[in-house]
């Protein structure tokens, strides 16, 4: 048992101890701003935080506080605290939970810093709209509200229009909470920041698809939360470039992810947060690495490199992953199943996330019929643990791998 802890040791990366640094300096700075004059905005995590960095502005993400409700299980008993109000227990359990928390100031990092302003978009979901009011009316502060148009079949210039236009009017109310004037220059260095660190991000995801693979998405999901939370800052750019660096160094001493890795699948939809340990464990059990996810992918934004900062964000945040349709969702996961040549699929329907898991069992047809890839639903909750079935949950996966593995044995003979 010692040796196989020092092994695991071994394996860990470097990279998960300094984000763990970074995030603990960054909400001790929150926290340490809070009643001062320093603003503190709470925004949604498809946000365009470009826009308070470059103002200056604390951005805190209830969305990223919600998963870490989740993973030190703590959410059941704050979701409890927001259905007794009245939420129903259909709603996002980020909600929640955030909502319970903010009632009672349980968190395992204390709570999060009261905000001056709220900001949210909807290129996530429509839940945002209602979860922000909420907050908005018991904080007793004001909220911004962007609207991006839905991408059907393609992105079309008005939509860019369209919102580029809501940006002057962020500005606009930015200017007014902060009683001073928006620095556009600040806002395309800003901006430069956040298209070198989506770069760097989607670079480190990259790495996955050498066999074996350094990192799973397991170790993705935890190291994603600079790029959420953090874009456009050059200590972000900084801690993604080490982070290649050092898969790129396992990949040169032969490190693996998975010790003897012979499947390779893809996770779809946000992780189950309070299980993420046994899963990684179960999967790795059977020799597979989840090399490649959807969720991760989502902060790997396109387009920022134009000349014109606010384009460049408007084509960003309106193709966010939760914004487009099915076929196009479908487009990208075929990317990604042929860039990291993955066995098989995971699809997590999450029963708080509608607009991620609308149509999965849709896109599992679709995409078996496309590849022959097969793929497994598991029906679940990001934090709520209350509709988690252990029994169910580990009798699905093993006969799934089982499947696999017959397969791989069949197409060896």
């Amino acid at each position: 048992m010692v040796e196989e802890e020092k092994s695991k040791e071994k394996n860990r990366l470097r990279a998960s101890q300094k984000m763990k640094e970074l995030m603990t300096r960054y909400y001790i700075g929150a926290k340490l701003a809070e009643g001062t004059d320093k603003k503190i905005a709470w925004i949604s995590s498809g946000g365009p935080v470009e826009f308070l960095i470059a103002a200056d502005i604390i951005p805190i993400y209830p969305e990223n506080h919600g998963a870490m409700l989740g993973a030190s299980r703590m959410s059941v008993e704050l979701c409890e605290v927001a259905e007794s109000l009245g939420y129903s227990r259909d709603l996002c359990s980020y909600a929640r939970g955030d909502i319970g928390s903010a009632l009672t100031k349980k968190s395992p990092i204390g709570g999060l810093p009261r905000p001056n302003f709220l900001l949210a978009c909807n290129n996530i979901c429509g839940t945002v709209l209602k979860w922000y009011q909420a907050l908005s009316r018991f904080f007793d502060v004001p909220l911004f509200f962007l609207d991006t148009p839905f991408i059907h079949h393609k992105l079309i210039p008005e939509s860019i229009i369209y919102v580029r236009r809501q940006f002057e009017e962020l500005i606009a109310f930015i200017e007014i909470q902060t009683g001073k004037k928006f620095d556009r220059h600040r806002l395309g260095e800003v901006v430069r920041y956040s298209g070198q660190a989506a770069i760097l991000w989607k670079e480190v995801l990259d790495q996955c698809a050498h066999r074996p693979s350094p990192m799973s998405c397991f170790d993705a999901f935890i190291n994603m939360a600079p790029i959420v939370t953090l874009r456009g800052t050059e200590e972000v750019v900084q801690f993604y470039r080490d982070m290649k660096e050092e898969l790129e160094e396992r990949i040169i001493q032969g490190m693996s992810a998975v010790p003897e890795e012979k499947f390779r699948l893809l996770w779809d939809n946000i992780p189950i947060w309070y299980k993420m340990r046994e899963l990684s464990e179960l999967f790795s059990s059977y020799g597979a690495c989840l090399v490649a996810d959807t969720y991760t992918s989502a902060w790997v934004f396109e387009g920022m490199d134009t000349s014109d900062p606010l384009e460049g964000l408007a084509q960003a945040y309106t193709t966010a992953y939760l914004n487009i349709s099915i076929d196009l969702m479908v487009e990208r996961i075929l990317d990604l199943l042929q860039r990291f040549g993955v066995d098989g699929l995971i699809i997590h329907s999450n029963r708080s996330c509608k607009p991620y898991s609308l149509g999965q069992y849709d896109m599992q047809r679709l995409i078996y019929q496309k590849t022959g890839i097969p793929g497994l639903v598991i029906e679940a909750d990001m934090t709520d643990a209350r509709v988690y079935s252990d029994a169910q949950v580990k009798t699905r996966i093993e006969a799934f791998m089982e499947t696999l593995q017959n397969r791989q044995y069949m197409a060896a003979v």
